[in-house]
Protein backbone atom coordinates (compact mmCIF):
# COMPACT_ATOMS: atom_id res chain seq x y z
CA UNK A 1 0.00 0.00 0.00
CA UNK A 2 1.48 3.09 -1.26
CA UNK A 3 1.39 6.20 1.32
CA UNK A 4 -1.39 7.87 -0.52
CA UNK A 5 -3.91 5.25 -0.08
CA UNK A 6 -2.92 4.97 3.55
CA UNK A 7 -3.65 8.46 3.85
CA UNK A 8 -6.59 7.77 2.45
CA UNK A 9 -7.76 5.07 4.25
CA UNK A 10 -6.66 7.14 7.19
CA UNK A 11 -9.14 10.16 6.51
CA UNK A 12 -11.80 7.28 5.82
CA UNK A 13 -11.37 6.13 8.73
CA UNK A 14 -11.60 9.51 11.12
CA UNK A 15 -14.64 10.16 9.03
CA UNK A 16 -16.32 6.97 10.28
CA UNK A 17 -15.04 7.63 13.66
CA UNK A 18 -16.88 11.18 13.60
CA UNK A 19 -19.63 9.61 12.64
CA UNK A 20 -19.79 7.29 15.50
CA UNK A 21 -18.81 9.56 18.03
CA UNK A 22 -21.92 11.90 16.87
CA UNK A 23 -24.04 9.53 16.41
CA UNK A 24 -26.40 9.04 19.63
CA UNK A 25 -24.29 12.25 21.30
CA UNK A 26 -27.92 14.05 21.96
CA UNK A 27 -30.73 11.58 20.39
CA UNK A 28 -31.68 10.79 24.75
CA UNK A 29 -31.68 14.22 26.13
CA UNK A 30 -34.42 15.46 23.09
CA UNK A 31 -37.31 14.12 24.41
CA UNK A 32 -39.71 14.21 26.83
CA UNK A 33 -40.41 17.94 25.27
CA UNK A 34 -42.86 20.61 25.33
CA UNK A 35 -44.57 21.53 21.74
CA UNK A 36 -47.12 23.28 20.40
CA UNK A 37 -49.61 21.24 18.81
CA UNK A 38 -51.85 23.39 16.59
CA UNK A 39 -55.40 22.94 16.81
CA UNK A 40 -57.42 22.18 14.47
CA UNK A 41 -54.31 21.05 12.32
CA UNK A 42 -52.69 23.71 9.56
CA UNK A 43 -55.49 26.44 10.69
CA UNK A 44 -54.16 30.30 10.03
CA UNK A 45 -54.82 31.55 13.55
CA UNK A 46 -52.48 30.51 15.07
CA UNK A 47 -54.22 28.44 17.42
CA UNK A 48 -52.56 26.08 19.50
CA UNK A 49 -52.18 24.11 22.73
CA UNK A 50 -49.05 22.98 24.68
CA UNK A 51 -48.35 19.58 25.75
CA UNK A 52 -45.03 17.21 26.13
CA UNK A 53 -44.12 14.89 23.35
CA UNK A 54 -42.75 11.51 23.82
CA UNK A 55 -41.07 9.18 20.77
CA UNK A 56 -41.78 6.01 19.58
CA UNK A 57 -38.51 4.40 21.12
CA UNK A 58 -37.65 2.13 17.87
CA UNK A 59 -39.56 1.44 14.16
CA UNK A 60 -41.17 -1.75 13.82
CA UNK A 61 -38.83 -2.23 10.94
CA UNK A 62 -36.18 -0.47 8.91
CA UNK A 63 -38.09 1.61 7.01
CA UNK A 64 -36.87 3.34 3.81
CA UNK A 65 -37.07 7.42 3.82
CA UNK A 66 -36.56 9.72 1.60
CA UNK A 67 -35.71 13.60 2.50
CA UNK A 68 -35.80 16.72 0.94
CA UNK A 69 -34.51 19.69 1.90
CA UNK A 70 -33.52 22.87 -0.31
CA UNK A 71 -30.14 23.53 0.58
CA UNK A 72 -27.09 23.06 2.98
CA UNK A 73 -25.72 26.42 2.28
CA UNK A 74 -27.53 27.80 5.01
CA UNK A 75 -26.14 25.95 8.34
CA UNK A 76 -29.80 26.48 9.89
CA UNK A 77 -30.26 22.88 7.21
CA UNK A 78 -26.91 21.20 8.49
CA UNK A 79 -28.69 21.49 11.96
CA UNK A 80 -31.59 19.81 9.91
CA UNK A 81 -29.43 17.34 8.54
CA UNK A 82 -27.78 16.19 12.49
CA UNK A 83 -31.31 15.74 13.69
CA UNK A 84 -32.25 13.34 10.72
CA UNK A 85 -29.30 11.18 10.72
CA UNK A 86 -29.17 11.31 14.50
CA UNK A 87 -32.78 10.10 14.72
CA UNK A 88 -32.87 7.96 11.93
CA UNK A 89 -29.83 6.03 13.72
CA UNK A 90 -31.52 6.04 17.13
CA UNK A 91 -35.10 5.10 15.20
CA UNK A 92 -33.29 2.30 12.62
CA UNK A 93 -34.54 3.84 10.08
CA UNK A 94 -32.72 3.97 6.81
CA UNK A 95 -32.45 7.09 4.85
CA UNK A 96 -31.65 9.25 1.88
CA UNK A 97 -31.27 13.21 1.89
CA UNK A 98 -31.39 15.17 -1.19
CA UNK A 99 -30.58 18.98 -0.86
CA UNK A 100 -31.32 21.08 -4.42
CA UNK A 101 -28.83 23.69 -4.22
CA UNK A 102 -30.65 26.87 -3.36
CA UNK A 103 -34.20 28.68 -3.52
CA UNK A 104 -33.88 28.87 -7.26
CA UNK A 105 -33.64 25.20 -7.98
CA UNK A 106 -37.41 24.26 -7.87
CA UNK A 107 -36.32 21.79 -10.96
CA UNK A 108 -33.73 20.12 -9.31
CA UNK A 109 -35.70 19.27 -6.30
CA UNK A 110 -38.91 18.16 -7.96
CA UNK A 111 -35.66 15.45 -9.90
CA UNK A 112 -34.42 14.54 -6.59
CA UNK A 113 -37.34 13.75 -4.68
CA UNK A 114 -38.89 11.61 -7.84
CA UNK A 115 -35.64 9.84 -8.11
CA UNK A 116 -35.58 8.85 -4.55
CA UNK A 117 -39.22 8.25 -4.24
CA UNK A 118 -38.52 5.75 -7.37
CA UNK A 119 -36.19 3.15 -5.59
CA UNK A 120 -38.93 1.95 -3.54
CA UNK A 121 -38.77 4.11 -0.43
CA UNK A 122 -41.77 3.70 1.74
CA UNK A 123 -42.48 7.68 2.58
CA UNK A 124 -41.21 11.50 2.07
CA UNK A 125 -40.25 14.04 4.61
CA UNK A 126 -39.51 17.21 2.49
CA UNK A 127 -38.79 20.59 3.35
CA UNK A 128 -40.22 22.60 -0.09
CA UNK A 129 -38.15 25.54 -1.91
CA UNK A 130 -41.56 27.12 -2.63
CA UNK A 131 -45.37 26.40 -0.62
CA UNK A 132 -47.34 25.33 -3.99
CA UNK A 133 -44.07 23.62 -6.06
CA UNK A 134 -44.56 20.54 -5.39
CA UNK A 135 -47.83 20.17 -5.00
CA UNK A 136 -48.64 17.82 -7.85
CA UNK A 137 -45.53 15.29 -6.72
CA UNK A 138 -46.61 15.62 -3.70
CA UNK A 139 -50.33 14.59 -3.89
CA UNK A 140 -49.17 11.84 -5.96
CA UNK A 141 -47.49 9.99 -3.82
CA UNK A 142 -50.24 10.67 -1.03
CA UNK A 143 -52.35 8.60 -3.42
CA UNK A 144 -50.28 6.00 -3.40
CA UNK A 145 -50.73 5.78 0.34
CA UNK A 146 -46.90 6.82 1.04
CA UNK A 147 -46.72 9.50 3.92
CA UNK A 148 -45.21 12.92 2.94
CA UNK A 149 -44.43 15.38 5.95
CA UNK A 150 -44.29 18.80 5.55
CA UNK A 151 -41.01 19.94 7.14
CA UNK A 152 -39.98 23.09 8.31
CA UNK A 153 -41.14 25.62 5.09
CA UNK A 154 -45.06 24.86 4.70
CA UNK A 155 -46.22 23.30 1.81
CA UNK A 156 -49.65 23.87 0.29
CA UNK A 157 -50.42 20.69 -1.07
CA UNK A 158 -53.77 19.08 -0.03
CA UNK A 159 -54.08 15.97 2.47
CA UNK A 160 -50.36 15.74 4.03
CA UNK A 161 -50.08 13.68 6.05
CA UNK A 162 -48.76 15.42 8.59
CA UNK A 163 -46.27 18.97 9.58
CA UNK A 164 -43.49 19.73 11.58
CA UNK A 165 -43.36 23.03 11.70
CA UNK A 166 -44.40 25.94 13.62
CA UNK A 167 -44.87 29.18 11.83
CA UNK A 168 -42.18 31.72 10.99
CA UNK A 169 -45.07 34.84 11.63
CA UNK A 170 -43.78 34.09 14.88
CA UNK A 171 -39.88 33.81 14.52
CA UNK A 172 -40.53 37.26 12.36
CA UNK A 173 -43.04 38.44 15.15
CA UNK A 174 -40.50 37.93 18.21
CA UNK A 175 -37.40 39.21 16.14
CA UNK A 176 -39.87 42.38 15.96
CA UNK A 177 -41.49 42.23 19.70
CA UNK A 178 -37.66 42.42 20.83
CA UNK A 179 -36.90 45.08 18.74
CA UNK A 180 -39.38 47.42 20.44
CA UNK A 181 -38.11 46.46 23.75
CA UNK A 182 -34.47 47.55 23.18
CA UNK A 183 -35.43 50.10 21.34
CA UNK A 184 -37.80 51.31 24.46
CA UNK A 185 -39.90 53.57 22.68
CA UNK A 186 -37.62 55.68 20.65
CA UNK A 187 -37.31 55.88 16.63
CA UNK A 188 -34.87 53.77 14.86
CA UNK A 189 -34.28 52.88 11.08
CA UNK A 190 -34.01 49.24 9.89
CA UNK A 191 -32.77 47.14 7.11
CA UNK A 192 -34.79 44.39 6.52
CA UNK A 193 -33.75 40.97 4.86
CA UNK A 194 -36.53 38.00 4.92
CA UNK A 195 -35.53 35.49 2.81
CA UNK A 196 -36.51 34.77 -0.98
CA UNK A 197 -39.64 35.21 -2.73
CA UNK A 198 -41.73 32.42 -3.40
CA UNK A 199 -41.67 30.42 0.23
CA UNK A 200 -44.14 30.62 2.59
CA UNK A 201 -41.60 30.77 5.54
CA UNK A 202 -40.33 34.17 4.52
CA UNK A 203 -43.57 35.90 3.49
CA UNK A 204 -44.79 34.32 7.35
CA UNK A 205 -41.68 36.34 8.85
CA UNK A 206 -42.44 39.58 6.96
CA UNK A 207 -45.99 39.21 8.08
CA UNK A 208 -45.15 38.56 11.77
CA UNK A 209 -41.95 40.96 11.89
CA UNK A 210 -44.26 44.27 10.48
CA UNK A 211 -47.21 43.58 12.59
CA UNK A 212 -44.93 43.41 15.62
CA UNK A 213 -43.60 47.19 14.29
CA UNK A 214 -47.08 48.19 14.06
CA UNK A 215 -47.86 51.61 16.42
CA UNK A 216 -44.40 52.01 17.17
CA UNK A 217 -41.44 54.53 15.86
CA UNK A 218 -39.75 52.02 14.11
CA UNK A 219 -38.99 52.54 10.57
CA UNK A 220 -38.13 49.64 7.74
CA UNK A 221 -36.14 51.76 5.36
CA UNK A 222 -35.80 48.90 3.18
CA UNK A 223 -36.71 45.17 2.63
CA UNK A 224 -34.01 43.39 1.05
CA UNK A 225 -35.42 39.86 -0.50
CA UNK A 226 -32.78 37.03 -1.89
CA UNK A 227 -31.30 33.55 -1.53
CA UNK A 228 -29.88 33.08 2.13
CA UNK A 229 -26.41 31.79 0.09
CA UNK A 230 -23.99 34.71 1.95
CA UNK A 231 -22.55 36.12 -1.00
CA UNK A 232 -26.04 36.74 -2.31
CA UNK A 233 -27.03 38.39 1.57
CA UNK A 234 -24.12 40.14 1.60
CA UNK A 235 -24.05 41.97 -1.69
CA UNK A 236 -28.43 42.92 -0.76
CA UNK A 237 -27.05 44.76 2.70
CA UNK A 238 -23.64 46.21 0.70
CA UNK A 239 -26.14 48.17 -1.54
CA UNK A 240 -29.12 49.17 0.83
CA UNK A 241 -26.33 50.29 3.48
CA UNK A 242 -25.48 52.63 0.73
CA UNK A 243 -28.78 53.98 0.40
CA UNK A 244 -29.70 54.25 3.76
CA UNK A 245 -26.34 54.89 5.81
CA UNK A 246 -28.01 56.19 8.56
CA UNK A 247 -29.72 53.00 9.76
CA UNK A 248 -29.62 51.83 13.61
CA UNK A 249 -30.39 48.00 13.04
CA UNK A 250 -30.08 45.42 10.51
CA UNK A 251 -32.33 42.35 10.39
CA UNK A 252 -32.85 39.77 9.15
CA UNK A 253 -32.08 35.95 8.15
CA UNK A 254 -29.72 33.82 9.88
CA UNK A 255 -27.46 34.43 6.65
CA UNK A 256 -28.13 37.83 6.73
CA UNK A 257 -27.37 38.18 10.08
CA UNK A 258 -23.86 36.54 9.67
CA UNK A 259 -23.39 38.40 6.26
CA UNK A 260 -24.04 42.00 8.34
CA UNK A 261 -21.24 41.55 10.44
CA UNK A 262 -18.87 41.16 8.02
CA UNK A 263 -20.16 44.23 6.01
CA UNK A 264 -20.38 46.23 9.11
CA UNK A 265 -16.92 45.84 10.51
CA UNK A 266 -15.75 46.62 6.77
CA UNK A 267 -17.17 48.94 6.68
CA UNK A 268 -16.22 50.64 10.21
CA UNK A 269 -19.95 50.60 11.61
CA UNK A 270 -19.97 47.53 13.78
CA UNK A 271 -20.40 49.71 16.63
CA UNK A 272 -22.97 52.14 15.51
CA UNK A 273 -25.20 49.13 13.95
CA UNK A 274 -26.23 46.33 15.49
CA UNK A 275 -27.70 43.10 14.22
CA UNK A 276 -30.36 40.74 14.73
CA UNK A 277 -31.36 37.16 12.95
CA UNK A 278 -35.18 36.06 13.29
CA UNK A 279 -34.02 32.13 13.25
CA UNK A 280 -30.91 30.60 14.56
CA UNK A 281 -27.58 29.07 13.35
CA UNK A 282 -23.99 28.06 14.20
CA UNK A 283 -23.16 31.56 12.92
CA UNK A 284 -25.54 33.31 15.09
CA UNK A 285 -24.75 31.46 18.17
CA UNK A 286 -20.99 32.23 17.83
CA UNK A 287 -21.82 35.87 17.33
CA UNK A 288 -24.43 36.35 20.38
CA UNK A 289 -21.55 34.85 22.28
CA UNK A 290 -19.38 37.39 21.04
CA UNK A 291 -21.53 40.39 21.50
CA UNK A 292 -21.47 41.01 17.06
CA UNK A 293 -25.01 39.99 17.45
CA UNK A 294 -27.54 41.22 20.16
CA UNK A 295 -30.25 37.95 19.76
CA UNK A 296 -32.66 35.36 17.66
CA UNK A 297 -35.27 33.56 18.06
CA UNK A 298 -35.45 29.87 17.39
CA UNK A 299 -37.79 27.80 16.17
CA UNK A 300 -35.23 24.75 17.00
CA UNK A 301 -35.01 23.43 13.97
CA UNK A 302 -33.31 20.43 14.80
CA UNK A 303 -36.52 19.17 17.39
CA UNK A 304 -38.71 19.86 14.30
CA UNK A 305 -36.89 17.42 12.24
CA UNK A 306 -36.86 14.62 14.70
CA UNK A 307 -40.38 15.13 15.21
CA UNK A 308 -40.89 14.76 11.39
CA UNK A 309 -38.97 11.21 11.97
CA UNK A 310 -41.20 10.33 14.29
CA UNK A 311 -44.63 10.97 12.89
CA UNK A 312 -43.12 9.43 9.10
CA UNK A 313 -42.22 6.11 11.26
CA UNK A 314 -45.56 6.33 13.32
CA UNK A 315 -47.73 6.92 10.06
CA UNK A 316 -46.14 3.92 8.40
CA UNK A 317 -46.59 1.70 11.70
CA UNK A 318 -50.51 2.48 11.48
CA UNK A 319 -50.14 4.21 15.26
CA UNK A 320 -51.16 7.53 16.63
CA UNK A 321 -49.42 10.21 15.43
CA UNK A 322 -50.17 14.49 15.67
CA UNK A 323 -51.03 15.98 12.31
CA UNK A 324 -49.38 19.01 13.12
CA UNK A 325 -46.90 19.88 16.04
CA UNK A 326 -44.40 22.15 16.65
CA UNK A 327 -41.22 23.28 18.90
CA UNK A 328 -41.69 26.50 21.09
CA UNK A 329 -39.85 29.61 19.68
CA UNK A 330 -37.01 31.04 22.56
CA UNK A 331 -35.28 33.88 21.97
CA UNK A 332 -31.40 33.85 22.50
CA UNK A 333 -29.51 36.59 24.07
CA UNK A 334 -26.22 37.12 25.67
CA UNK A 335 -28.38 36.55 29.42
CA UNK A 336 -29.51 33.38 28.52
CA UNK A 337 -27.21 32.41 26.05
CA UNK A 338 -25.51 29.68 29.77
CA UNK A 339 -28.76 28.11 30.03
CA UNK A 340 -29.59 27.36 26.30
CA UNK A 341 -29.84 23.88 25.34
CA UNK A 342 -27.69 24.29 21.76
CA UNK A 343 -28.45 21.27 20.74
CA UNK A 344 -32.00 21.80 19.42
CA UNK A 345 -30.79 24.64 17.33
CA UNK A 346 -27.12 23.73 15.77
CA UNK A 347 -25.48 20.78 15.26
CA UNK A 348 -21.97 19.03 17.17
CA UNK A 349 -18.56 20.95 16.47
CA UNK A 350 -17.13 19.73 13.45
CA UNK A 351 -20.14 17.87 11.75
CA UNK A 352 -20.08 17.52 8.20
CA UNK A 353 -23.54 16.77 6.26
CA UNK A 354 -24.46 13.05 5.84
CA UNK A 355 -26.42 12.05 3.01
CA UNK A 356 -27.41 8.45 4.43
CA UNK A 357 -28.10 5.92 6.73
CA UNK A 358 -27.83 2.38 5.39
CA UNK A 359 -28.71 3.24 2.16
CA UNK A 360 -30.65 0.70 -0.32
CA UNK A 361 -30.57 0.40 -4.21
CA UNK A 362 -33.24 0.87 -6.11
CA UNK A 363 -35.95 -2.19 -6.74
Amino acid sequence: MNEQMKQRGLLLLTGLLMLAGFSHIHAADWYPLQVDIWDPPFNNDLKRRSDTYTPVEKANRPWKICVSIPHLKDAFWTTVNFALFDEAKRLGVRLRIKEAGGYDKLDIQLEQIQSCMDTGADGLIVGGITSDGLNVLVEGYLAQKKPVIDLINSISAKGITARAAGTYWENGNQAGKYLKKVTSGNPAKVLWFPGPKGPAWSKASDQGFRKALLESDIEIMETGWGDTGHAKQAALIEAALSRHPDVNYVVGTAVSAEAAVHVLRKRGLAKKIKVMSYYYSPGVHRGIRRGHIMASPTDKQGLQARLAMDIIVRALEGKPYLKHVGSKVEIVNQQNLRNFDETSSIPPRGFRPVFSVDDWVAN
